[in-house]
């Protein structure tokens, strides 16, 4: 997956499909498949189906506030490339990217910089000069350039009330802090994930018979809700089970949040290791124990449960 951040270095002309895409859930995964099946690649070989997002986010450049993301960048470009985008554009938006007209927007990005022959958005989406432009508008303006537009429905899951809701990366989040993984996963279209690397902690989980991988993620990375998780943890070429914890360990007087996993039935060193580490379920919110003892005990426990539950 090629990340691009400089004009020049766009594969060019394109076909695009536009938006943040944080969390690529089942919605954003139909706006990506219309555009791929848009794009004929025996008749059509010279077009490059790509994803064109802003960085900053507009809603931080205008609020100021960082945003915790439910994909961080190499995540999402690698979930895109798994679906056949060819590449990432990222276009910076500042004071004048915000300024553009829709009609300025349809010109200067869409026509000029990006050579845009097919677009796939959301129903929903907007754009320009204080998001004036909506799809309708994006349709007739594309059609002075001869590019085609496809909006797509809404995707939707249906909840416990059985009402249809509109799938999206807030709820998506909500449901995480919530612990709510199910619901998470059921949008996302598959097991909310945690990518990073092994580095090495304070060993406490070691000197009580549980030695844990702690695991060092991207700092904007959106945490779930602190507590203890069943997990399945892939590297390398394997697959083993394990127990997680994100939080920070009251019983041990911890301050800082830490990720710390335990595998199942397995030994060895996992320091620089790259892990992907997918939640399957939450287990239990986190707590402060009387003693270590008893939180040896409540650990042990976890274990058995996870064991016998989540084969």
């Amino acid at each position: 997956m090629l990340i691009v951040s400089a004009s020049e270095q766009i594969k060019t002309p394109t076909a695009i499909a536009l938006g943040n895409f944080d969390g690529i859930h089942q919605g954003h995964c139909s706006v990506l498949r219309s555009l791929i099946d848009s794009v004929d690649r025996d008749l059509q070989p010279h077009i490059h189906p790509s994803v064109v997002s802003f960085t900053p986010h507009p809603r931080e450049f205008f609020t100021g506030e960082k945003r915790s993301l439910l994909t961080p960048i190499p995540q999402k470009a690698e979930l895109l490339a798994d679906l056949g985008i060819e590449q990432l554009i990222l276009l910076p938006f500042d004071g004048d990217m915000a300024s553009l007209s829709p009609q300025q927007f349809v010109k200067e990005i869409l026509v000029e910089q990006l050579q845009a022959k097919k677009i796939c958005v959301g129903k929903d989406f907007r754009f320009g000069y204080q998001r004036k432009g909506t799809g309708a508008d994006l349709i007739g303006l594309a059609a002075n350039y001869d590019m085609e537009v496809k909006l797509n429905s809404l995707h939707t899951y249906q909840n416990f009330s059985a009402e249809e809701v509109k799938v999206s990366s807030s709820l998506i989040r909500q449901a995480l802090t919530e612990g709510d993984i199910g619901t998470a996963d059921e949008m996302l279209g598959r097991a909310y994930s945690l990518w990073g690397k092994v580095v090495t902690g304070k060993q406490l989980g070691r000197t009580i018979g549980f030695p844990t991988a702690n695991l060092e993620v991207a700092p904007e990375k959106f945490l779930p809700r602190f507590g203890v998780y069943a997990v399945d943890v892939f590297f390398a070429t394997t697959i083993l089970k394990g127990i997680m914890n994100i939080g920070c360990r009251p019983t041990v007087a911890g301050e800082l949040p830490t990720i710390e996993v335990h595998l199942l039935n397995w030994s060895g060193d996992l320091y620089g290791q790259n892990l992907r580490v997918n939640i399957i379920d939450f287990i239990r919110p986190e707590q402060k124990f009387a003693s270590v003892e008893a939180l040896k005990q409540q650990i042990t426990q976890d274990c058995r449960f996870v064991m016998v539950n989540y084969p």
